[in-house]
């Protein structure tokens, strides 16, 4: 299956949530939520009961739409995830975190994680002085990530050197906009990751 290429905000208006895909639109009256705050299609307004692999299904497709995956990468992050000591819904938002297109949203780099992705692509960034072009590379912690050199005159970084200083950095990683670098402090927790799904109904879906 290939990647989504419809519109963002049904993506929200189907999870009945903001997803926050694309950007400063999400936080303005234009956002689809605000204006038709129900499901997409001809029986959208009206209400279903969801059975429980219903609510389950929902709760992977919500963190699938906010990461950007798909579904055979999303069940791969879920194996490496259960392979990995600890709680199994936690460690698979940590690898969703630490794609590195994520990173560069968070970093505030990026104003969705659609647009980090295509700056990812596009080779403007680079990782412990390389460049990297994988949206989904892992960073570790005490990572470099770096809009490159000869990038950093584009006017789109420059307004975003700007918009940045006023952007709330996650605890975990640490920023200079003067140069467009962020270091990732440490791998995160659940208490740093705040979006809005219950990992654990994932975890259920996925066990069946």
């Amino acid at each position: 299956m290939g990647r989504y290429t419809g519109p963002s905000c049904r993506q929200c208006r189907r999870e009945g949530i903001k997803l926050y895909l694309k950007g400063e639109r999400c936080y303005t009256p234009k956002c689809a939520i605000e204006r038709r705050g129900y499901a997409p299609g001809q029986h959208g307004q009206v209400k279903k009961k969801l059975s429980e692999y219903g609510i389950q299904l929902r709760e992977k497709q919500k963190a699938k739409r906010i990461y950007g995956v798909l579904e055979n990468q999303f069940r791969i992050y879920f194996e490496r995830a259960t392979r990995q000591k600890g709680v199994t819904g936690e460690n698979l938002l940590r690898l969703l975190e630490l794609r590195l297109d994520n990173v560069v949203y968070r970093l505030g780099f990026a104003k969705s994680r659609t647009q980090a992705r295509q700056i990812v692509r596009h080779g403007h960034i680079e990782v412990n002085g390389k460049k990297v072009t994988i949206p989904s590379y892992q960073v570790r912690a005490k990572d470099i990530i770096a809009v490159r050199e000869k990038s950093r005159d584009l006017e789109f970084f420059k307004e975003i050197a700007e918009l940045g200083r006023t952007r709330i950095v996650p605890d975990w990683l640490s920023v200079n906009y003067d140069t467009l670098t962020g270091e990732v402090l440490r791998v995160p927790n659940r208490e740093d990751i705040d979006i809005p799904v219950q990992e654990h109904l994932i975890v259920e879906l996925y066990s069946k």
